[in-house]
C-alpha cells in the first residue's frame, strides 16, 4: 500500500537539544510532514521551525500535531504555527510537560484517543500510548500501511521510561494493546532513528519485559 502514495509521507532530520531533569542530550529527531501537494499536517515540530517550513513549501499547513510535549518535539512548534497560522494539537495529559517548555501558551486542541485527523488524502486515527509521557499519541494512518510511533515505539523497542513522567508498565501495555495489534506489515515511523515494522518488532516483547526497558 505504501506505493500507491509515496509522497504523502516526507521525513525531515533536524537536530537540537533533549532537556528534562537537569540532564540534556544532543539529539537528531525525525519530523513527518503528511498529506499531499495541497495541503499538510507535521507531527513533531522540533527545533528548527524554518527548515520545516521551507520543506512544507507552499503547501497549507493544516495542524501541528505533538506525539509527546517532550521540549526537541515541539520546541518549534509555537514558531511554525505562528508563521503558518495553524492550530497546535496535543494530548491534554501531557500538559505538564507542555508547560515547562511553554509556561505561557496553551495548544489550540486535544488529541483523543480515536479522533481522526485528515491531512490531504490521509486520514490518520488518534492512538493514545502513554508511557514514554502520559499523553504520548501514535498516529495510525491504514491507507498507507504506516504508523507514526513518536516515542513509543522504535527500532529495537521501547522509548525511554527512566524520566519523570514515564512509565514502563504503562509503555508495555500501550504498545501491547495499541500498536501490536496492527497488521504486522505496518511500517512504523519514530521520532528518531530508523524505521521498522510491526512484524518487526513484535516477537521481541517478552525480551523488553525481561530487560525492564
Amino acid at each position: 500500500m505504501n506505493d500507491t502514495n509515496p509522497s504523502a509521507v516526507h521525513k525531515l532530520v533536524t537536530s537540537g537539544t533533549f532537556t528534562l531533569d537537569g540532564g540534556e542530550w544532543d539529539v537528531d529527531n525525525n519530523v513527518w510532514i503528511v498529506g499531499n501537494d495541497r495541503s499538510a499536517i507535521v507531527i513533531d515540530a522540533a527545533h528548527d521551525h524554518e527548515e520545516i517550513a521551507r520543506a512544507l513549501g507552499d503547501r497549507e499547513l493544516m495542524a501541528i500535531v505533538c506525539t509527546h510535549a517532550h521540549n526537541d518535539h515541539i520546541n518549534a512548534a509555537a514558531e511554525l504555527a505562528d508563521l503558518a497560522d495553524a492550530p497546535i494539537l496535543l494530548h491534554p495529559d501531557d500538559a505538564p510537560l507542555w508547560h515547562m517548555y511553554y509556561p505561557d501558551r496553551e495548544p489550540d486542541a486535544p488529541l483523543l484517543q480515536g479522533e481522526l485527523l485528515r491531512a490531504g488524502d490521509v486520514e490518520l486515527e488518534v492512538l493514545h500510548t502513554p508511557g514514554h509521557a502520559p499523553g504520548a499519541v501514535c498516529l495510525h494512518a491504514p491507507d498507507l500501511g504506516v504508523v507514526f510511533t513518536g516515542d513509543t515505539l522504535f527500532n529495537g523497542g521501547p522509548g525511554a521510561t527512566g524520566r519523570s513522567y514515564s512509565d514502563f508498565p504503562q509503555i508495555i501495555s500501550s504498545i501491547k494493546e495499541r500498536l501490536l495489534p496492527l497488521p504486522e506489515e505496518t511500517v512504523v515511523h519514530p521520532g528518531h532513528g530508523a524505521s521498522t515494522t510491526i512484524g518487526e518488532e513484535a516477537p521481541h516483547l517478552q525480551e523488553w519485559i525481561d530487560r525492564g526497558y
